[in-house]
């Protein structure tokens, strides 16, 4: 299965309904790492109600690797999931 890795920033509705989310910034106290979140996105249309509900579920948490490292693990889950979307972002330092 071929999965396509887009920027998030790039992309301004996503149209899927389940994919992975990696996120990538320099740590606050040391500027020579990067930290990665990779999450699995799914939204589920509701019956009853108007909008969708959406489960976000946490593969990775802050973890140190480089961009390439964390686009490249996410892309293989996506691959093993049949999951056919990566959005990846990389941000200059830790909003919060």
């Amino acid at each position: 299965m071929e999965v396509r890795v887009i920027d998030e920033r790039s992309s301004a509705v996503c149209s899927e309904a389940d994919y992975v989310r990696v996120e990538t910034w320099c740590d606050p106290e040391q500027d020579t790492v990067t930290l990665a979140t990779i999450e699995r996105v799914v939204r589920k249309a509701r019956a009853k109600r108007k909008g969708d509900s959406q489960r976000i579920k946490t593969l990775v948490r802050q973890l140190p690797m480089s961009p390439d490292e964390a686009v490249g693990l996410a892309t293989r889950y996506a691959e093993s999931k049949h999951i056919p979307l990566v959005l990846a972002s990389t941000l200059s330092r830790v909003d919060g």
